[in-house]
């Protein structure tokens, strides 16, 4: 009995079918949203053009090698950290799904991980610029100072993603348990305790923000732009950029600083690392751990700061 054949290297036309194929799995069956979707699908482009100006696109000979080699040349080509690692990402979950359908024996990604000397440890304020940033908005300035405030708010609040504020219904908030709910990646739902300042933030908002702008007594999101139109992540993004210049704060700050902000404050305050863990909505509890990592380094800027011989 002759032994099985391996597969032949595939055509760019066969790749582009087992591209395909993952593309509608991860979206099907595992419920990624349409932007992972989207960018998995310009990651793996990129991998599939970089297997053929390397290695004539052999996928059943992929080796960790080749994919090491394809991040540093992301890395060369002037990517941030952060799009690489989305890049490892979408490689991972595409060579899980080629081993799923026996396309190749042995998953070649399990053992690559992004280089530790290319981490950057995320921006995180300390609590007095968090504070001056929530202060910021200014009635006598800002038409819309209620509504703002309440977006810094809840972002620092509850550790929630600009997409996913963008999406928050009224019906979300129950403030009578103290809670948010959130609707995250791939439609996973989430449950976040909201602290008794934010929740009167979005009190003052519902009572004397929202129905200024509103059109629609039936309009189901909060959170409203001056036309009475739901808010996009690019205009969170402007609005956050906009305080922090106010408040005279410098560098990359965004509205996932203030997700930053949320995580590493609640652990340098004694939060477990698997409840902040739920709250974020990680699936993995090694993406959480960076924030135990931004907590040493602070401790460690202390120690050198006040101790004798630091």
């Amino acid at each position: 009995m002759s032994a099985p054949t391996q597969p032949s290297a595939p055509s760019p036309a066969d790749s582009a079918a087992l591209v395909a194929g993952f593309l509608d799995y991860i979206q099907a069956e595992c419920g990624l949203a349409l932007n992972t979707r989207l960018a998995y699908e310009r990651d793996l482009r990129r991998l599939m053009l970089y297997l053929r100006r390397t290695s004539s696109e052999k996928l059943p000979q992929l080796r960790p090698a080749h994919i090491e080699g394809f991040l540093l040349s992301l890395r060369q080509e002037g990517l941030s950290v952060a799009s690489v690692s989305r890049a490892l990402a979408a490689v991972k979950m595409f060579c899980r799904y080629l081993v799923m359908e026996g396309y190749i024996e042995h998953d070649p990604a399990a053992s690559v991980d992004i280089p530790k000397k290319w981490r950057r440890l995320p921006t995180v304020l300390d609590s007095d610029a968090v504070r001056i940033l929530l202060e910021s908005p200014d009635e006598a300035r800002d038409p819309h100072a209620i509504r703002d405030r309440t977006i810094l708010m809840l972002l620092y609040a509850t550790g929630m993603r600009a997409s996913e504020l963008t999406g928050l219904r009224v019906d979300d908030v129950n403030f009578n348990l103290g809670i948010v709910r959130v609707l995250g990646k791939g439609g996973k739902e989430r449950i976040i305790p909201l602290a008794e300042p934010a929740q009167e933030a979005i009190r003052l908002y519902m009572r004397s923000g929202r129905p200024r702008v509103l059109r629609e007594t039936d309009e189901p999101v909060l959170l409203l732009s001056r036309t009475g139109r739901p808010l996009g992540r690019e205009q969170i993004f402007r609005l956050v950029r906009k305080y922090v210049r106010r408040a005279g704060g410098r560098g990359r700050v965004s509205p996932h600083t203030l997700r930053h902000c949320f995580a590493t404050h609640l652990l340098s305050r004694g939060a477990d690392l698997r409840s902040v863990q739920e709250m974020l909505g990680h699936a993995d509890i090694a993406t959480t751990q960076i924030y135990t990592h931004v907590d040493a380094n602070r401790l460690k800027a202390i120690h050198r700061k006040f101790h004798p011989r630091g």
